[in-house]
């Protein structure tokens, strides 16, 4: 309907545009399947170049030798060869394809005027037991609206699971699983010769899900572990002790428990504290207002000197670990000697860090009543837990919706954790090194210097008919 002039004028524009258009277009086609785009030119340059028979010989060459690779070095083929053409392939087939109609099924694409609004697909990464999708919000959207449809999203792209985290405003990153990566025991690394490299800031407990070191702060915080009956707890306490294990045998760092399980757990290498109690009566009572009056020390001491500890101090690096804590503070029968327990606790995890004393705690019963001063300890860990609402008590409030899937955790992976740090938003999934009774007494002689000599136990003899032992 415009005049012929106008159109004339404007021709040399809309043609700019419609280049500028196509060029976007190619170019995201490039960005999205650099390796399909790199194999068709290729393809058609050797077409030109050889003919139609020796492109076959190139390409069956090329296949000869992908093949010779993977049978002789099948984990750098997977490494190297695998992850582009698997994430290409799963791009276009699982979700370009789908994108749309599963945004409009799951609510997230939105109608205004007539007009469509749908999330965009952005970079997508696979890495076999994970795609990592990112995706353009559209405007008005947040991040609570993707958590609560994670489930529906996962199913319709046949994962086991979905997880959201936020890159940066208006921007998300879509983790669909599709298997464990932690399903199979993580064993303890070989014990350090020198204590000069270890960082208590980051000390190596076990692997994360992503095949990094899982590294856990013990300077300038408090570590609460929560589990149910098998969960682990006992492979994380070990491998906190075990990666320590240098630096107590050269006393930069000192040990004191409290097991009130009679020895069970801390029993088993009680040569590598400097102090342990067996029990959560009047010793182990005394023993946590014996750390509280030492924060105290401490703290009078550094005032106006330091901010926080630093081994230049002289004072070791103090660490008290308690297995089953809810026995002291809230099962103890003696009120008395409960609220001792809990007053010096509560002493030593608001005022510890910074005189350098850490606080690890074990228990199994994450609620309020048992622990009110949860908010203390600034690193939590929730092991495998029994309900839902578990897990928010642990990690907080909305960190379950974010992934943190604490309650189904397989009985089959013990040691498999979540772990929330105060002032990080998402949480880091790992699993703790398995410390065998073989490795303890390997930690106990490596830290002591004696051999370790454990009592054999004999069988019942065996018993006649007439119920005498037999000859």
């Amino acid at each position: 309907m415009l005049p012929n002039g106008v159109k004339l004028v404007l021709s040399p524009v809309i043609l700019v545009w419609l280049v500028c258009w196509v060029l976007f277009q190619l170019g995201r086609v490039v960005v999205r399947y650099p390796l399909l785009v790199a194999v068709a030119v290729l393809a058609g340059v050797l077409d030109a170049e050889l003919g139609h028979w020796g492109l076959g010989i190139v390409a069956a060459g090329v296949v000869v030798l992908l093949v010779l690779w993977w049978w002789l070095h099948r984990v750098s083929f997977r490494r190297v060869v695998v992850p582009q053409p698997r994430t290409e392939y799963r791009r276009f087939a699982v979700y370009a394809c789908q994108w749309r109609t599963v945004m409009r099924l799951t609510d997230l694409a939105k109608t205004s005027r007539g007009k469509e609004f749908r999330p965009a697909l952005g970079h997508l990464r696979s890495e076999g037991w994970r795609d990592r999708v990112r995706v353009k919000m559209i405007k008005g959207q947040a991040p609570e609206q993707w958590e609560l449809r994670a489930s529906g999203l996962a199913h319709s792209f046949k994962a086991t699971g979905c997880r959201v985290r936020v890159r940066k405003p208006g921007r998300l990153e879509l983790d669909f699983i599709h298997r464990d990566p932690l399903s199979a025991v993580v064993p303890v690394p070989a014990l350090a010769e020198e204590a000069g490299g270890l960082d208590l800031k980051r000390v190596p407990v076990g692997r994360t899900e992503t095949g990094k070191l899982w590294r856990l702060r013990l300077l300038g915080t408090h570590v609460l572990a929560v589990g149910a009956t098998g969960a682990g707890k006992g492979s994380l306490l070990w491998s906190v002790v075990w990666a320590l294990a240098p630096l107590i045998r050269d006393g930069s760092v000192r040990l004191v428990g409290i097991d009130p399980k009679g020895g069970m757990e801390l029993g088993q290498a009680p040569e590598v504290f400097d102090r342990v109690v067996f029990d959560n009566g009047p010793d182990a009572v005394a023993l946590l207002e014996e750390v509280a009056a030492t924060v105290k020390e401490r703290v009078t001491r550094y005032r106006g000197r330091l901010r926080s500890w630093t081994p230049v101090t002289g004072d070791p690096f103090l660490l008290l670990v308690v297995d089953e804590l809810a026995d002291v503070i809230a099962y103890q029968p003696d009120k008395q000697l409960r609220e001792r327990a809990s007053r010096a606790v509560q002493t030593i995890t608001s005022q510890g860090r910074a005189p350098g004393v850490c606080v690890l705690g074990l228990l199994q019963d994450p609620r309020k009543e048992i622990v009110s001063f949860r908010h203390l300890f600034s690193t939590r860990i929730a092991m495998r837990l029994d309900e839902p609402t578990q897990v928010d008590m642990v990690l907080g409030d909305g960190v379950r919706e974010r992934g943190a899937a604490a309650h189904e955790v397989s009985e089959q992976t013990p040691g498999v954790a979540w772990a929330k740090e105060d002032g990080r938003r998402e949480p880091l999934r790992a699993r703790a090194f398995h410390v065998t009774d073989g490795d303890l007494d390997e930690m106990v002689e490596y830290v002591t210097g004696r051999a370790v000599r454990r009592a054999e136990v004999l069988p019942f003899p065996a018993r006649d008919a007439e119920g005498g032992a037999a000859a």
